[in-house]
């Protein structure tokens, strides 16, 4: 019998959630996601640290700024995660960039530019943009220049319509937070089809493959394994090494449960603009506390990852 991630492969593409190499390897995804705290993560463990070295030493060589050798360390991730995974490898604009469009742009070039320095395209590289307005417009203006966008920290309805405007390449609706916020507000118990996360990613693919969108729909963020397999079918998936691992050794059946020649009800269509879209969001209690949440944790572990860094500097002095 094949067992429940290979079913999965056949219909999703499959994206490890992880700066671990190692797990990669071992579940051969098609793409590979990073965030600040994953590549904080995995900065810690002894068997990346060439990858921190590396950049410690041309920063000093150079006498680089402490944001050019964190983002170097990132791009090191990076690099490294495109010699195992055939398509695409998400960096991410940092934090603290999440209101700044302009700080945005220049950041998501000088990724690009880093990879082009070693012989990487930017078609294997997405873009991870915070899903504020600031970062749809950085999404539009990128998008317009061939630099495909990942949409991240994605709550609601309201961001996936403005990212598709946009022309992001595709979004990244979080399940695992969605339902954190609604079982923290006394909400439950609920079941795959009931969850919030899993409802809010099926309306996103709803309305995106009704209307003839083509940004792709990739879920992120899952507390267990009954939601991955809630969302079997959906353009892309991102998984965690615990989920993947599970999912390896389960041989149960996976039946598709969205298909793109039957996508479900899905809302009107609507026309985003600005005022639209900061209503539509404050309306919305769950994705207006998650999104700022989210950048808040993203933010910290960026520090402490620039802090970690900087005391190698120091050392390395």
């Amino acid at each position: 019998m094949t067992n429940k991630l290979d079913e999965l492969r056949a219909m999703t593409t499959v994206v490890a959630d992880t700066g671990d190499m190692d797990s990669i390897r071992a579940f051969k995804p098609t793409d590979s996601t990073t965030n600040p705290s994953l590549i904080l993560k995995a900065s810690q463990m002894p068997h990346y640290a060439r990858l921190v070295d590396e950049a410690i030493v041309w920063g000093r060589k150079r006498g680089a700024s402490l944001t050019e050798v964190t983002d170097r360390v990132a791009v090191n991730f990076g690099a490294e995660l495109t010699t195992i995974v055939p398509g695409r490898v998400s960096t991410e604009v940092d934090a603290d960039l999440s209101f700044d469009t302009e700080g945005s742009v220049a950041k998501a070039k000088a990724f690009i530019a880093a990879y082009k320095e070693r012989g990487i395209g930017h078609e294997r590289i997405l873009i991870k943009l915070a899903s504020t307005w600031e970062g749809m417009k950085a999404a539009h203006q990128l998008q317009s220049e061939g630099i495909d966008c990942n949409m991240t920290l994605m709550f609601s309805l309201a961001q996936a319509l403005a990212a598709a405007d946009a022309g992001a390449f595709l979004v990244s609706p979080f399940v695992g937070r969605i339902l954190d916020w609604h079982v923290k507000a006394g909400g439950g118990p609920y079941d795959g089809e009931s969850d919030p996360g899993v409802k809010s990613v099926r309306e996103i693919y709803a309305y995106y493959k009704t209307y003839g969108i083509k940004t792709a729909v990739m879920g992120a963020s899952f507390r267990n394994a009954g939601q991955i397999e809630a969302l079997a079918g959906c353009d892309r998936l991102t998984i965690s090494p615990e989920w993947l691992d599970h999912l390896a050794k389960d041989e149960g059946p996976l039946p598709r449960r969205l298909d793109p020649a039957r996508p479900g009800p899905a809302p009107a269509r609507l026309t985003m603009d600005e005022k639209k879209f900061r209503w539509m969001l404050n309306e919305n209690q769950m994705a207006t506390e998650k999104l700022s949440d989210g950048i808040r944790l993203f933010a910290h572990d960026l520090g402490t990852l620039r802090s970690m860094i900087q005391q190698r500097l120091k050392e390395a002095a």
